[in-house]
């Protein structure tokens, strides 16, 4: 879980959301992410996305089967997964998903829980320097979005 803090802060340096997360697999971390929504002006942009990308491109490099390496995957990021990271996540059958804290707005277990939906065997546990990462959440916030809309720009918490 370190490793994904140290690319949530990585984010909030580079005025992204600040959500950090690894892929390991076999205790070997070979994905290593952070959202780049802003950079790249593609809103699925988020952690996962980049690390499933990642671990296809390691399963493709090292002749794994795709689906079988998945099963082996422990998810850790630094907050709950949105209701389309998660169900990613559940279409490639990761073994478990560890976050630090839950995501009232856009929470793939918290906001609609896409689990009791699912016939995933994914484990999912919360809380892990939940708030840690609520901070990290928080410090974004209090800024502007440099990506927004006009409409959507805050100021002194009011929308113009």
């Amino acid at each position: 879980m370190e490793k994904a803090f140290e690319y949530a802060y990585e984010a909030l340096a580079a005025k992204e959301v600040p959500v950090g997360c690894i892929f390991v697999y076999k205790d070997e971390i070979v994905a290593l992410g952070r959202n780049t929504v802003n950079e790249s002006r593609n809103a699925t942009r988020h952690a996962e996305i980049n690390c499933i990308e990642q671990v296809t491109d390691y399963c493709r490099d090292k002749g794994l089967d795709l689906g079988a390496a998945f099963r082996q995957v422990c998810v850790y990021v630094t907050v709950e997964p949105c209701i389309m990271c998660i169900n990613a996540l559940y279409d490639l059958g990761v073994h478990s998903v560890v976050f630090g804290c839950k995501n009232d707005r856009f929470g793939g277990q918290t906001v609609f829980d896409v689990g009791s939906v699912r016939q995933a065997p994914t484990r999912i546990t919360g809380g892990w320097r939940a708030e840690e990462a609520m901070n990290l959440l928080k410090e974004f916030y209090k800024g502007v979005n440099p990506s927004a809309p006009p409409s959507k720009v805050k100021v002194r918490g009011k929308k113009t």
